[in-house]
């Protein structure tokens, strides 16, 4: 009975969903790259395109009307070309454009305005052509730099794979100490001085896998788990046994000529003392 009454409950609340955290590698993965991907798919990012309400409800000024808040997101489209820059939290806004009142709606898209700029990375010493958005300059600047607005910003406003594998390196640089100015103990000491407070709020584990796509955690861990477990081909487990079989062989033929040998000394010297012994032979009568 116990068990109709929970797949009755599991009817009316809904069957789970399974997620790619469920099956496979994915259910293997370590709960540092889990908070990663929180941080980055399952938290809301910061509202760019619309201004979001306080409350739960608002009244219309003119008409009195009491209406319910909804700070949904508009639909947004993702290219490829978003994952290979840094757009500032802008996308491609997908929608419907009305020319006259008269006129029936349209689909239209509305793109953001790109361009190409260069752009220094004081933690890693090197300059990096980035395609970037108004909004993304206005961010570097009053962040004071681009190393400090990719540290401060979370996954999920960064969105793309650009910015993401960037902040990675970024970290990775800060956790070993910035051996790129091991030249500069003065400009290294400086730059651990200012950048090193981005660390605090990741653990060294979380440092190794943040960053990382879904693809590239899964090829990580497997990495990891072939170098525990390292497979070996049974043509090479069949080559050691046979070696060790025909050594093993080789020392039994070198004990049983050695043992030869020894058996035919000792016949020979027993045959001589036998000749030189004047009471080995029997008296004839």
């Amino acid at each position: 009975m116990a068990q109709f009454l929970k797949q009755g409950a599991n009817t009316l609340q809904g069957l789970k969903k399974f997620t790619k955290f469920d099956k496979g590698l994915g259910r293997q993965l370590p709960e540092a790259y889990r908070k990663f991907w929180r941080e980055w798919r399952e938290t809301e990012p910061t509202a760019v395109h619309y201004i979001p309400k306080e409350g739960k409800f608002e009244r219309n000024e003119v008409t009195g009307v009491v209406t319910p808040v909804q700070n949904r997101p508009l639909p947004f489209k993702y290219p490829k070309e978003f994952d290979e820059g840094i757009w500032g939290g802008e996308m491609v806004v997908q929608g419907f454009r009305k020319p006259t009142p008269t006129k029936q709606r349209v689909p239209h898209f509305w793109m953001p305005r790109l361009r190409r700029v260069v752009l220094k990375s004081e933690v890693l010493d090197t300059y990096m052509s980035v395609v970037v958005t108004n909004r993304t300059m206005e961010l570097i600047h009053s962040s004071h730099g681009f190393d400090h607005y990719l540290l401060k910003t979370p996954a999920c406003d960064l969105g793309s794979n650009l910015a993401l594998s960037i902040k990675r390196k970024l970290l990775h640089e800060l956790q070993a100490g910035c051996p790129t100015f091991s030249h500069k103990p003065e400009k290294q000491n400086e730059i651990m001085q200012e950048f090193s407070q981005y660390l605090q709020q990741y653990t060294p584990e979380e440092v190794e896998w943040y960053g990382l796509t879904f693809t590239q955690a899964c090829e990580k861990l497997q990495k990891q788990i072939d170098a525990e477990n390292p497979i070996v081909p049974h043509k090479v487990l069949f080559r050691s046994k046979l070696i060790e079989q025909l050594r093993e062989a080789e020392k039994k033929l070198e004990e049983q000529q050695s043992a030869a040998e020894a058996s035919t000394n000792l016949e020979g010297a027993t045959s001589w003392l036998t000749k030189v012994n004047p009471f080995s032979k029997k008296r004839e009568t």
